[in-house]
């Protein structure tokens, strides 16, 4: 084994799976910590915990049982995947569980990467941006469990971690990786802990993938997963691992619970091509159970046509305001996601076989709720985006972040594929 990822949701996991395919490393993806010590052959092993918004205390505990259970399969360098947008409040959860990794492994340094320039996400004097705007100016300031008020790294990390962070700039980094490799040395000599890297380009990726290749542990979006890759690659990607992932079944739906700026134009723009249905959040608080029945029933009328039906949960940040003000962030947020579980295992029941998912969270609810503990990873929809097939059940998954795919992309997904 190459490497083993530790990721902070069920997206994020398939992100990075999906890039580590495509730039040669065979991979497989576990949902949760597996409560055997079964192996997989695969270059890479990916864990995908729900760890991003839980308590900080939890996402440790959570990260350092992936942690060890990748131990025991003999893995050596490891891999802390966390959001391009750096999903975290000031209490956490990456710089605690940064720390907690550091500690375990008994490393003092690791960098801190989350930028992954095809979506956009890029990294310059040590702020993040999404696209041409800076986190703090993006949609990511209204997120509604961690919006993103400042878009410097190093004072996101300082903020709430205990070590202290620098800065590889973007000029270093085009010297080459030997460039990069003396900054860490001259950082780690100054007491830095936490070292940002300027990412502009894929090239930068590429050259941080051939410095940091012998680092034990590294942390970031997906990006860096492509410079890693490609340093431990002997073949090109292997097309029995992605025909494994093909997406099969006759029937799918598409479920919506993010709330960010790219799902909102993808739920408007699928809406004029296929039948859709918006979840009512006072009908979710009074009988999740008896809603979700009467949604499958309605999934299930509208489920004979070209294209999938919608449910969707998809609120720009006014009506989520609005929302969160009449019921409460948190209870009408655990509400949705206790409605997405219910009508997951409902239409699971029924004969549902594809799901494609977008959100974080409410992906993490329905693979959970499926029982889906492995997958193959599969085609790739858009950057970050593969299709994913269960190992041991007849189910097939496309688990979409909420900024990630273009505004076609719930079509695509079900269109440009064929399904066996």
């Amino acid at each position: 084994m190459r490497l083993g990822v530790i990721a902070d949701d069920f997206t994020g996991a398939t992100d990075i799976a999906s890039f580590l395919v495509q730039n040669g490393l065979t991979t497989i993806q576990f949902n949760g910590i597996p409560a055997s010590e079964e192996m997989t052959k695969a270059q890479a092993i990916v864990i995908s915990l729900k760890s991003r918004s839980c308590p900080a205390d939890q996402a440790v505990a959570q990260s350092l049982a992936a942690l060890a259970w990748l131990q025991k399969q003999g893995c050596e360098r490891f891999y802390f995947k966390y959001c391009s947008t750096f999903d975290s409040t000031a209490q956490g959860n990456i710089g605690p569980v940064t720390d907690a990794l550091l500690n375990a492994l008994g490393e003092a340094q690791t960098v801190i990467c989350p930028a992954l320039p095809v979506n956009g996400r890029t990294v310059y004097q040590g702020y993040l941006f999404v696209g041409d705007q800076l986190l703090s100016d993006s949609g990511m300031r209204h997120h509604p469990v961690t919006p993103m008020q400042d878009s410097n790294l190093m004072r996101l990390m300082t903020s709430q971690a205990t070590g202290k962070a620098g800065l590889i700039a973007a000029a270093q980094i085009d010297q080459g990786a030997e460039s990069v490799r003396q900054a860490l040395d001259q950082l780690a000599e100054q007491g830095i802990n936490y070292v940002v890297t300027d990412t502009l380009h894929q090239g930068h990726l590429l050259t941080l993938g051939e410095a940091l290749s012998d680092r034990r542990l590294v942390t970031g979006g997906s990006g860096l997963a492509i410079g890693l890759a490609r340093q431990w690659a002997t073949a090109e990607t292997d097309a029995e691992a992605e025909k494994a992932g093909r997406p099969h079944g006759d029937r799918a739906v598409v479920l919506s619970g993010s709330c960010s700026q790219m799902t909102n134009r993808q739920v408007a723009a699928y809406r004029q091509l296929a039948p859709a249905c918006e979840i009512e959040i006072e009908h979710c608080l009074e009988d999740a159970e008896g809603y979700a029945r009467q949604l499958c029933d309605w999934v299930e009328a509208n489920s004979h046509q070209t294209l999938a039906p919608l449910l969707y949960a998809t609120a720009d940040a006014q009506q989520l305001q609005v929302i969160q003000q009449r019921y409460g962030a948190q209870r009408s947020s655990e509400a949705v996601e206790q409605l997405f579980a219910a009508v997951t295992r409902e239409l699971k029941g029924r004969g549902w076989q594809r799901f494609i998912v977008a959100g974080g969270e409410t992906s993490g609810v329905v693979a959970q709720s499926l029982g889906v503990t492995a997958f193959h990873i599969g085609p790739t929809i858009s950057p970050g985006v593969p299709w994913v097939r269960d190992i041991h059940q007849p189910l097939s998954l496309a688990l979409k972040s909420g900024n990630f795919g273009d505004e076609d992309f719930f079509r695509r997904a079900q269109t440009e594929f064929t399904y066996v």
